[in-house]
């Protein structure tokens, strides 16, 4: 998926967003628990406006938030700090530099992307909070949404911060994952100290990359994009079906579960 397409997810999925949260600020966010759609509302302002003075300064600033967000009503911050967010991808270039944790791409690029995800997965929490339905994300963007969960956010932080993994992962026997949706497969395989992801977009699970018959998993994990994206991301509404197909033992699935509550914490 190029830039002028997370563009255009990321301002649908903003609008979407606001308009369920809209219905009932007080609503409780299943899938953030002890989050209303206030605080929902009040967290996504607060990330754009972050990932705005990243690409402004050049760091990513810390402390952060500041104590005067918290005086302004959540809708207006929303508005405002969308407005600033998308005003610095406006001015810039996406190969511009930017602050970021990611060291392998401090990138204005590396930010349209990571908002549109942002945003995508935080629509979902708002339109459950609302009492759904929940819209589908668009096949390009979930399935893009998968592999930046599987790389930048999981593989990368258990590479560059181990150490809050040990718990999960020091006693892993070394288990194998295949998730598998319409044109693209990933294979990652875990054990102490290691999560590795191979695969990706492209990849239709025949070849290896995404897991074969000859390269049996202890788990499998299959479904349309959107269900997958919602799947990886813990966003399945309790009591809903999930629209995906988990194959395995609990076990091996609460290690994936773990790692990835870990890294996106």
């Amino acid at each position: 998926m190029e830039n002028p397409g997370f563009l255009e997810c990321l301002d649908a999925d903003f609008a979407r967003m606001k308009a369920a949260a809209s219905r009932d600020l007080t609503a409780a966010v299943p899938t953030c628990p002890g989050w209303t759609a206030s605080d929902l509302v009040r967290h996504v302002g607060e990330v754009y406006l972050h990932k705005a003075l990243a690409m402004r300064e050049g760091v990513e600033p810390e402390p952060w938030p500041p104590r005067e967000l918290a005086e302004e009503e959540p809708l207006t911050l929303l508005d405002r700090a969308h407005a600033e967010l998308t005003g610095e991808f406006a001015a810039r270039r996406p190969g511009d530099p930017a602050g970021s944790w990611y060291t392998p791409d401090r990138t204005v690029g590396f930010w349209i992307r990571r908002m549109a995800h942002e945003t995508a997965v935080h629509r979902i929490d708002a339109e459950l909070a609302a009492g759904g339905p929940v819209s589908e994300t668009p096949d390009g963007l979930a399935v893009d949404g998968v592999d930046e969960l599987l790389r930048i956010f999981v593989a990368y932080a258990v590479e560059e911060w181990g150490e809050y993994f040990t718990a999960i992962l020091s006693g892993s026997p070394g288990r194998t994952y295949h998730l598998r949706t319409s044109g693209a497969a990933w294979r990652v395989r875990t054990g102490p100290g290691l999560f590795a992801v191979e695969g990706g977009p492209g990849a239709s699970g025949g070849d290896g990359s995404g897991g074969s018959a000859d390269d049996p998993a202890d788990v499998t994990v299959s479904g349309a994009p959107s269900a997958l994206l919602r799947w990886v991301w813990n966003r399945d509404a309790e009591g809903e079906p999930g629209g995906v197909a988990v194959e395995g033992a609990q076990e091996a699935v609460d290690e994936f579960r773990r790692c990835v509550a870990v890294a996106t914490q």
